[in-house]
């Protein structure tokens, strides 16, 4: 899916508990209005300083994808003569398409490679390689189509029972003792995982290797490493399976499963109450992730194992890859303009409307220092 200048961020139907359950804000009454942020502003009236007239070209990461097209949209609102077109093609693609130098940045929901950053050297000129830039965090939500089922409880290794194909049916007795007094059919467990290389994927799966207790013998990755399951290209088309098929599951970023209102797992994380897939629990565990700085690269490490009370586990954060130095001169100024707004406060208000969770302050004030550095 390519995403320009035209157009706003989808909204999910109106007055369901659903949508407010998955965005747990204050106030929620599922209201299909855009947020206010999305309005038409001027260089002037919304504070954003535009770069020199460019057309910029980027991909990556489907789980940015609508703040994304938010910022798009804000954007080239207040600055006419720059033009972004962004291709959610997965954060592998994305990253391919960076380091054979097609775009002027990157977004990938994982870091690249010791072996991809050597390789940055040949498109970052003038002695430069390629860095992360935290843009937007998030939940990963376990969506499910169970009929009678409203709310599902899981654990990490009964996900990964279900996931590697040891467990097939929903009443199984493993998943029945997670969900006392829940009604669970005697139904085919149905699984769906990403084809494409994908961050979503890749954060997953480090979530149940870190803590799955050896239910998962795999290691992180953005290929789908287990075997059985529907394997499906882009989050937008995995959702739309689970939403359409009976005793569906499947990983997908939480925009996407609150665009089509999809029941989303609670994870049993060994606090007193399961937690669930929202932006304010999301924001909870990713405000104890740890900062690892090297020289301009921002990068978080998450804690897949937290038993914080109310902390969601499951979590991805969405880099913005660039040249430390050796960008494009064509299209830098237009660049930096354009990832100086996403770090400034303007462009990270309103995010959770579209299911995002907060990235610490401290992360947002220290990329946006980062990006004065740039060149």
């Amino acid at each position: 899916m390519k995403l320009r200048r035209k157009g706003g961020p989808r909204s999910a139907a109106a007055g369901t508990a659903v949508l407010c359950g998955a965005l747990a804000l204050a106030g929620c009454s599922g209201s299909s209005s855009e947020p206010s942020g999305s309005a038409p502003v001027s260089t002037a009236a919304g504070g954003i300083a535009c770069g020199k007239a460019a057309t910029l070209n980027a991909s990556g990461s489907t789980a940015q994808q609508y703040a994304m097209k938010y910022w798009i949209k804000t954007y080239t609102r207040a600055c006419h003569d720059t033009t972004i077109n962004y291709d959610g093609n997965g954060s592998g693609a994305g990253q391919k398409d960076f380091l054979h130098g097609k775009t002027a940045f990157a977004g990938s929901d994982s870091p690249l490679s010791a072996d991809q950053v050597t390789q940055s050297k040949k498109v970052c000129t003038g002695g430069g390689h390629a860095i992360h830039l935290p843009a937007v965090a998030g939940p990963i939500a376990v969506a499910f189509h169970l009929p009678g089922v409203d709310r599902l409880i899981l654990d990490a290794p009964t996900l990964a029972k279900i996931f590697n194909g040891q467990l097939t049916k929903w009443n199984d007795p493993v998943i029945a003792q997670l969900n006392k007094g829940a009604k669970l059919p005697a139904m085919p467990i149905r699984t769906f995982h990403r084809a494409d290389s994908s961050g979503t994927t890749d954060n997953f799966t480090a979530y149940l290797a870190a803590v799955a207790q050896g239910a998962w013998p795999y290691a992180h990755s953005k290929e789908w490493p287990a075997k059985g399951g529907q394997a499906v290209t882009g989050s937008s088309d995995l959702a739309t399976q689970v939403q359409r098929t009976e005793g569906a599951i499947g990983y997908v970023d939480l925009p996407y499963a609150v665009a089509r209102m999809l029941r989303t797992v609670s994870v049993d994380t060994g606090a007193a109450t399961p937690a669930d897939a929202n932006v304010i629990a999301s924001s909870h565990a990713i405000s104890g992730a740890k900062t690892v700085d090297t020289g301009n690269d921002v990068l978080l490490k998450l804690d897949y194992a937290t038993k914080a009370p109310g902390a969601y586990p499951i979590n991805a954060v969405t880099y913005e890859i660039v040249c430390n130095k050796g960008n494009k001169p064509a299209t830098w100024p237009a660049t930096k303009a354009f990832l100086t707004y996403i770090a400034s406060p303007k462009g990270q208000q309103n995010l959770t409307f579209q299911g995002y969770a907060t990235l610490p302050a401290a992360v947002v004030n220290k990329v946006r220092s980062e990006i004065g550095t740039l060149s």
